[in-house]
Order: C-alpha cells, then structure tokens, then sequence
C-alpha cells in the first residue's frame, strides 16, 4: 500500500546544489490527465546510488558522419532542405533524407543543423522555428500523401534511442491511428474543455511553471521522468500540421530555451522529445513532451505500467525558472 509519512526526506543528486528536505507526502500515487497514465512520485528514492546517470562525454565528429557538410553523398537523396545550395551538396541549413533503417515506409531524418555538436537546445530561435517548421511541413506532405498519423518526434543521447551522435530529428507515417493517440483523443473528447490548455493555466498556481508567455513550458503534476516538460502554445486549438509559422516559432523558441535550462539544470542529459497531434478530421490542441531518460525502466514499470518518479515536479519546476539567471 502507498501510505504518505510526515518526516522530510534529503533529496539529493545531479541539478541539486546542497541536499534538501522535501516534504515526504510521499510516495504518491498521481494520473495524468492529458494521457490518463499512473506515476507514483517518490523521491525518497532518489538516494539510491546511481540513480542519474553522469552525462556523456563530448566527442569530435566522426570524418563519416552522413550527417555533416560535405557528407551528402553517405545519404539517400535528400528530400527536403533549407538554405542556399543544390542538392546533396554543402550549404543547408536543415536537411531531410530518407532514413536507411525504416520503421514504415516513408521514414524519415530530419537533420537539425550542419553543426555535429549543435543540439536543439543550443540552436538559436531562427534555427528552432526552422526545425519545427520544416517537421510540421513534411508531417503535412505526409497526410496530404495518404498516411492516417505522422509522428514528429527527436530522439537525444544514445539512452534516448539515438543512433547517431549528430543531432537529428525523424518524421514516420503511419497508415494506422496508433492506440496510444486513439486514447488521447478520446480522453480529449470527453474532458468538455480544453485540457491542455487547462493544465497550462493551472500550472503557476501549484508552482509547476516555467515559462509563460505566448507559448507556456510547465513542468506536469503527474510526470513519468524526472524534468518532464510539456509545451503548449496559448489559444487557438489546431492540429501541429495546421499551426501558423507564428505558432511554430513562439513553441520552437519556448523548447529551446526549456531545453537549454535543463542542460544548464541536469547536464547534456538524454531525453525524446515527442510532438502530440492528431489525425485530419479531429479537433486538437498540439503540445509537445519532453522526457528525460536519466532513471531506468525497470521491472516495477514494465509490470504495473506505472512510472516512477524520484523528481518532484514542482521542485523541478522550481529549479528549472532559477536557471534563467545561469
């Protein structure tokens, strides 16, 4: 049984600066409302050894790298790019390709930047709308082409289920609505309001805020990782192939920078970041999640389907709004 106790608990670890007291209400038990999963939040638990990871090192890139200028050739012909230039040759600024190991046909590799070390969280605004925007058009090209769902997602660090070290991003078409967007959209149909703007609103209150503004970063209530991030862009519910350039830049730029004060926060850490969208012919409110892959899936998880968390959200939303004096 999950019982609360009443002596504080030192939560210590990487992005702690001195050990803490937390208020040991814990562990508990919590449900997410915008996917209906179960997370016990329990950062007593934090205190085991080598609960985080320590970061990877900083490696130079590899001379065949398929991913850095000059390498266009070790690609299939490139798809899609921004910048000056012919195909297949230097002068890109992001760069799609087919991916050489597909999991459907139509797999895509959405290349960041030239930059082998460049991750989007060190990219600067321009280059972050660029990204987001060339990710919304190909999940348009795809839908437009006859796929039922294309999931956007980046994949950061090897934990994370990269497979190349240069920063990249992937767009699959998929001629099915996977049961997990099927849920989400459902739940959504039945909440009678907006949840994602919801939870974006009710966040400052309960101290889960990092960022507000025309896009909102916001740590939430029920996160699975440790510095889970959710953002969201204010007002108008669409789809993520139907957002404005607008749109797409004030998310892009709220990502980075949430990004970056992770980094500064936990380390290079791995995480995915994944869009959530919908299907033509539904109504949604695009978000993107953040999750960090800094503690293991183990047993309990793949059990129960219940994630455990050793980070409280509201301190990691804490600590992640005093990064911005970093």
């Amino acid at each position: 049984m999950i019982t609360s106790r009443t002596e504080p608990t030192l939560v210590t670890g990487p992005g702690y600066a001195t050990p803490r007291a937390y208020p040991a209400g814990v562990p508990d038990l919590r449900r997410d409302e915008l996917t209906g999963r179960w997370v016990i939040v329990a950062p007593a638990r934090s205190a085991r050894p080598h609960t985080f990871p320590p970061p990877p090192d900083a490696k130079d890139a590899p001379a065949d790298c398929p991913f850095c200028h000059g390498n266009e050739s070790l690609t299939p012909p490139e798809v899609h790019r921004t910048g000056p230039g012919d195909a297949e040759t230097p002068g890109w600024r992001v760069r799609v390709v087919p991916n050489l190991y597909p999991i459907t046909p139509g797999h895509e590799v959405v290349v960041l930047s030239p930059d082998h070390a460049r991750s989007f969280a060190q990219l600067d605004d321009a280059g972050a709308g660029e990204v987001l925007a060339v990710m919304r058009d190909r999940v348009r090209f795809h839908l437009e082409h006859g796929a039922r769902y294309v999931q956007p997602l980046v994949n950061h660090g090897r934990e994370a289920g990269a497979s190349l070290e240069h920063p990249h991003g992937q767009i699959v078409p998929l001629d099915v609505v996977p049961p997990a967007v099927q849920h989400q959209l459902d739940r959504y149909a039945h909440a009678g309001t907006d949840p994602v703007d919801s939870e974006a609103e009710a966040a400052a209150p309960t101290g889960l805020d990092v960022l507000t503004g025309t896009a909102a970063l916001w740590c939430p209530h029920a996160a699975a990782t440790p510095f889970e991030l959710r953002i969201a862009h204010r007002g108008r519910a669409c789809r993520f192939d139907e957002a404005t350039d607008d749109e797409i830049a004030a998310v892009a730029t709220t990502t980075r920078e949430g990004l970056r004060r992770l980094a500064a926060v936990v380390g290079d850490v791995p995480y995915n970041l994944v869009v959530h969208s919908a299907p033509p012919g539904t109504a949604f409110h695009w978000w993107i999640e953040v999750q960090t892959r800094v503690a293991v899936v183990a047993g309990f998880e793949m059990g129960t389907g219940i994630f455990v968390n050793v980070t409280p959200p509201d301190l990691a939303a804490q600590q992640l709004r005093e990064a911005a004096r970093s």
